[in-house]
């Protein structure tokens, strides 16, 4: 073999050996990157958190809270740990402080029934509480409960200025009205946890200052009763007010804004577009309009003098005789 190709295949020899040796320190130098898993916290115990937005004033029902396990490292000293605290105390307090869903509900964010403010707490923005008197049969026979919502239903009796019987009418006066209390009691639960229905003679109810005038005087003039709406009713009655015309649509790009917008005039009392039954509809012996005066009586059906009148004195006997009668 030519000594210069044997040289140079000793060459490449040589060249190919010291490029491996320094590939493999290379790659025996520099570790490949180890993927490692993310810090994951400790699963804690289960707290009470909101099922859905609970705005200031919220009274809790029991389809308010929901537990939910939470990270140790988050828990707070303030949340309502399973275990710890029995839901059913908490039914019938008020929202003091706005609650978003999802978050934990903590001590300083309700208002339990009985604690100072309590009441006032219940109240929403602009609205008063009003005391109104019922008995088992006008109170839907104690079937109502904080968070409930009621039509006022003023039942009187209208002598008018003639003879003859009163006119019988039952009106609703106001409608969509929130029960805040029931004879001062919030919870509808007993020491077991088990809905308990009781009689009450007072109801406390939320109005607007307006409303609440209104039903200082319809106590004085008859017999207020309650009647109980269907929770499907607010959505119909928004929607009847807005096909009225009574409420604007707010032009609003932000579709969350406009629900809470629509959601609180949905909850305000209505005292407009009233209804009413005589007792002309309900039995045909009775009447369906105010009595009045007879024309013979010297009145109108209005009560009002139907014309002049001569004074015939003779002794002691006065007689009135309209002018132009025989």
């Amino acid at each position: 073999m030519d000594v210069r190709k044997l040289a140079l295949l000793m060459g490449a020899a040589v060249v190919a050996i010291v490029t491996a040796l320094m590939a493999k320190s290379m790659f025996s130098a520099s570790t490949a990157p180890t993927a490692e898993a993310a810090a994951v916290a400790p699963v804690g115990p289960e707290v009470l958190v909101a099922n859905r937005p609970l705005p200031i004033g919220t009274i809790i029902q029991a389809d308010a809270f929901k537990f939910q396990p939470w990270p140790k490292d988050l828990v707070q000293n303030v949340y309502y740990i399973k275990g710890a605290v029995q839901p059913e105390k908490l039914w019938g307090s008020v929202v003091r402080n706005e609650i978003t869903a999802g978050q934990p509900l903590t001590t300083g964010s309700l208002v339990q029934p009985g604690d100072r403010g309590f009441l006032a707490a219940a109240l929403g923005p602009g609205m008063r509480a009003v005391t109104v008197s019922v008995n088992q049969s006008s109170g839907v026979a104690g079937f109502v409960f904080p968070g409930d919502r009621v039509d006022l239903v003023l039942t009187q009796s209208v002598s008018g200025g003639g003879d003859g019987p009163p006119l019988k009418v039952s009106e609703t006066i106001i409608r969509n009205m929130r029960v805040l209390a029931t004879d001062q009691r919030t919870d509808s639960k007993d020491e077991e946890g088990k809905t308990e229905v009781k009689t009450f003679s007072n109801v406390t109810l939320e109005a607007t200052p307006k409303i609440s005038e209104k039903i200082s005087v319809a106590q004085t003039m008859g017999q207020l009763s309650l009647s109980l709406r269907s929770i499907a009713d607010n959505n119909a009655e928004l929607e009847r007010a807005i096909a009225a015309g009574e409420v604007t649509v707010p032009n609003s790009k932000d579709p969350k804004a406009e629900k809470q917008i629509l959601l609180a005039i949905a909850s305000r009392p209505i005292d407009h577009n009233t209804t009413y039954t005589t007792g002309g509809e309900v039995s045909r012996f009775e009447r369906t309009t105010v009595p009045g005066r007879a024309k013979g009586d010297g009145a109108s059906a209005g009560g009002s003098v139907g014309g002049p009148v001569v004074r015939i004195a003779r002794g002691n006997a006065v007689t009135e005789v309209p002018v132009g009668a025989k």
